[in-house]
């Protein structure tokens, strides 16, 4: 009386044995637990669904003969790839969230100096947004009490924003003071957490926040708008997508030019996520929506890669992995830039953010902290590294600059972006100049 659970699939897959096996669960099921049924029923539907998928994936890939080669021998046609993927963004913009939210957790002091040596190493690396420090109640987070320090220390590079976190005038004030082009305001889905985050209810948040965006616009400024708890809540659990649409659209309406959706806690799944995304999607352009998953279930990931199918082509990470929330117990770190990049590459999505680089700086930063780096790329990536060869090609392309014992400007422009181009660390170019009998500083400055 039951269906087969091959039922519907392709031509070929019935003589399969991972099929055979699959054709036995819903009589097997009758052996089992209630709980344990449903875990079976799940699983027979995830592999039906896997055989469907790999079934068009293989239709899709089989070549398309034409009348052309059947009759004269050209070439077979090529064929566009499975549609078993929504398309993704061409381009994501990346979001670095690890010198102010990925410290701002930390129990031990970072001394300023190390947040403006993190700041500088992020701007090199290609991002176009370094989110700084915050400009909050030292009492609250003794962690940003040097944001005007920090402000001041580093290298502003021309074509990197650095926002600041602003709860209040009194925030928006010293912001203006230290010159910043964007500022950031933040609330949440839930009233339990605005209460235990800044004293206040959702409503009363969202009316503080009035005068800050409305004075920061008129100032000139951009303003940047936080959601919490958008998937889970430490205090209150599930949250309605609903509640996340509210929260969102009044600060959107505000003037703030993107919605950074945040799941605080790192609960959500794809299944959540996507319905949430598409609930705010009704209300908000998708262009002005940003994903800010927390890794704590493993989830950040598949539901940062759930959110580009969605259409959202904005992610905010943290070097290393860095993060937490001091009003929400056992929540770890953001999404690992490095890690982030590593899939985007792969997934052929383009940011213009050299991983090598974003390393070195989670390198620095976790070494400061005396703890290790929560980016499972990184430390694949460093422990594979660790004995790293110079290109031949690389080398030569050194060799005919420096052959006449001088480098000029032009020169290095083009090496830069060969090393762009090929990913050249500086580890790799130092060990090749070193090869050819230069240091580090004379290739600086230009000569022998």
């Amino acid at each position: 009386r039951h269906r087969k659970c091959s039922e519907g699939l392709p031509a070929g897959f019935g003589s399969s044995s991972s099929e055979r096996r699959l054709q036995h669960i819903p009589v097997l099921m009758h052996r089992l637990p209630r709980s344990s049924a449903i875990a079976a029923t799940t699983m027979a539907g995830s592999l039906r669904s896997q055989f469907q998928i790999l079934g068009r994936r293989t239709a899709a890939a089989a070549p398309r003969r034409t009348a052309s080669n059947e009759a004269g021998g050209e070439q077979e046609e090529k064929v566009q790839p499975p549609p078993w993927i929504v398309p993704l963004p061409k381009t994501v913009k990346i979001v670095e969230v690890g010198p102010r939210d990925g410290l701002q957790n930390e129990k031990q002091n970072v001394p300023a100096h190390a947040k403006i040596e993190l700041i500088n190493k992020l701007s090199s690396t290609g991002l176009s947004v370094v989110e700084a420090t915050s400009f909050v109640s030292p009492r609250w987070v003794p962690q940003m009490a040097d944001a005007s320090e920090v402000l001041h220390g580093i290298d502003r590079k021309k074509g990197v924003s650095y926002p600041v976190l602003c709860p209040n005038m009194k925030g928006l004030e010293l912001a203006l003071k230290n010159e910043v082009e964007e500022i950031a305001v933040f609330s949440a889905a839930s009233e339990s957490f605005t209460k235990r985050n800044i004293n206040a209810t959702i409503e009363h948040s969202l009316k503080i926040f009035e005068p800050v965006v409305s004075t920061a616009l008129k100032e000139g400024l951009k303003v940047r708008g936080y959601v919490s708890c958008v998937l889970g809540c430490p205090y209150e659990g599930y949250i309605k997508p609903s509640a996340v649409v509210d929260v969102s659209k009044s600060l959107y309406d505000m003037g703030c030019y993107e919605i950074s959706l945040g799941d605080t806690i790192g609960v959500g799944n794809p299944g959540s996520a996507v319905a949430m995304i598409r609930a705010v999607k009704e209300e908000i352009p998708v262009d002005a929506l940003a994903a800010h998953f927390h890794d704590t279930y493993g989830q950040a990931l598949v539901n940062l890669l759930a959110a580009l199918q969605e259409g959202v082509h904005v992610i905010d990470s943290a070097v290393g992995g860095l993060g937490g929330c001091p009003y929400a117990k056992g929540a770890t770190g953001n999404v690992a830039t490095e890690d982030v990049l590593y899939m985007l590459a792969g997934l052929g999505v383009e940011t213009n953010v050299d991983l090598r680089r974003v390393m070195e700086a989670s390198a620095f930063i976790t070494k400061c902290l005396g703890k290790p780096s929560h980016s499972r790329v990184a430390n694949s990536l460093w422990r594979r590294g660790s004995r790293v060869r110079v290109s031949f090609h690389y080398k030569e392309v050194l060799a005919t600059a420096c052959a006449d014992g001088t480098v000029t400007g032009s020169e290095k422009a083009l090496i830069e972006q060969y090393r762009l181009r090929h990913n050249i660390g500086s580890e790799e170019h130092n060990l090749a100049l070193r090869a050819l009998g230069w240091t580090s500083a004379q290739y600086q400055r230009g000569y022998k």
